[in-house]
């Protein structure tokens, strides 16, 4: 009989929850933006999810088993969640060919370079995003109006996102006020009856994907929290100081990949810190982030960049910011 003692690196946890059943979960959390993008995009959203689910799987097949000969683990869901997330990222009129890219840059560079599930620092479908966004500007910058059904695929009618509408107003010297007579209603973005990608047009369905995924305790309140959270702060402190320049808070928070970003992103288990503190920190530091990038930056939106900036520092929160040691003094005084 051996007396040898396996030790495995923390942390040591046991649960009856499997990878599997987590990425099960997320999916289903998903479901009611999905049906909204569909509803709103008509065919493009469902070529546009198909194209990036199948793509993102086939690759990390085909990578594991031919490339790094190691066992296939497609049947765990991280592959179809990344496909799903990206496609969420993405106008529901971009050409096959470019989601086909985007796919390969997630799953072989952002995901499988590093050793697959578990080891990648950067969310996989945001980097996939942000080359897209480097390699094709135009294309990934052109928004169907939400027509349903009779949305065409390629020839669909585009115009700018409520985002881009006011930072190019304000550029020109346009007033808050006149621009925002050009934006949809409060409604309407909550609704999600606006341009922009799959994913970010509907605030409603993303908050019922929040609600699920807080109840199965898939992921907790902290980064949601604090990424919305500090977000109204920011904005409501300089739309205070100056409202002919700055959209109020309910507009940043409606907008945007804001909600998909602070729910859906920013809670991946593998990017994100693993105690409650350094998520709050976190959390904060994607919000404060956003915020700039689309007061002061080039972008209208900065929640993809934000979230992978903070994806840089989580190593060093894991570190640094750790709860109390079991069994450790507390000095008073």
């Amino acid at each position: 009989m051996s007396n040898l003692l396996n030790i495995s690196p923390s942390p040591h946890a046991k649960s009856k929850e499997s990878t599997k059943k987590l990425m099960i979960g997320v999916v289903i959390a998903l479901i009611p933006a999905l049906l909204t993008s569909v509803y709103y995009f008509g065919t493009g959203a469902i070529i546009v999810t198909a194209t990036s689910v199948i793509s993102c799987m086939l690759f990390e097949f085909l990578i594991q088993k031919y490339i790094l000969n190691k066992p296939v683990s497609i049947t765990d869901g991280s592959a179809l969640v990344t496909g799903l997330l990206l496609a969420f990222n993405l106008p529901s009129n971009i050409p096959v060919y470019m989601i086909v890219l985007g796919s390969l840059v997630a799953i072989g560079i952002a995901k499988m370079t590093f050793g697959g599930l578990g080891n990648n620092p950067f969310n996989p479908a945001l980097v996939g995003r942000v080359f897209m966004l480097i390699s094709f500007p135009v294309q990934m910058t052109s928004w169907p109006k939400p027509m349903g059904f009779s949305t065409g695929y390629i020839d669909a009618t585009t115009g700018a996102t409520p985002l881009a509408i006011i930072k190019e107003g304000i550029k020109n010297g346009e007033s808050l006020g006149q621009l925002m007579e050009k934006v949809p209603t409060s409604l309407n973005m909550f609704l999600g009856n606006m341009g922009g990608s799959m994913g970010e047009v509907a605030a409603v369905a993303l908050l019922i994907g929040l609600v699920y995924m807080l109840y199965k305790k898939i992921i907790t309140w902290h980064i949601p929290t604090a990424v919305v959270g500090s977000v109204a702060i920011f904005t409501t402190i300089l739309w205070l100081i100056n409202p002919e320049k700055n959209a109020d808070p309910m507009f940043h928070l409606l907008t945007g990949g804001l909600l998909l970003g602070a729910i859906f992103m920013a809670t991946d288990y593998v990017t994100s810190p693993m105690n409650p503190k350094a998520m709050i920190v976190y959390g904060i530091g994607i919000g404060v982030l956003t915020v700039i990038i689309r007061v002061y930056g080039a972008y209208p939106e900065g929640v993809s960049f934000a979230i992978l900036i903070m994806n840089a520092f989580v190593p060093l929160m894991n570190t640094y910011i750790k709860p109390k040691r079991f069994g450790e003094e507390v000095k008073n005084g």
